[in-house]
């Protein structure tokens, strides 16, 4: 009895598949692409150079600051106290 309905379960299943193959059924195959590697590396590219000009700018403005505080031309003066706070 088992063997039975084990292979009506299989003959079910390749019905199936015989009328998924012969109406185009919803499952569809999977279409592979060749990656493009040349292209891949061109975005590498640009992202490594807007990375860089990034970095300069960032490099460019740490520059000024050094020498801002090496000048010694820095004051530093602390709040006054505000009256309505209490302290």
């Amino acid at each position: 009895m088992k063997t039975q309905k084990l292979l009506t379960a299989i003959l079910i299943l390749q019905a199936v598949i015989i009328l998924n193959q012969w109406f185009g059924g919803p499952i569809s195959h999977v279409q592979a692409q060749i990656p493009d590697a040349g292209a891949q590396r061109y975005e590498m590219i640009d992202q490594l150079k807007t990375s860089n000009d990034t970095l300069k700018s960032i490099d460019d403005k740490l520059d000024k600051l050094v020498n801002i505080f090496q000048s010694g031309k820095v004051q530093v003066t602390p709040p006054k106290p505000d009256e309505n706070s209490g302290k």
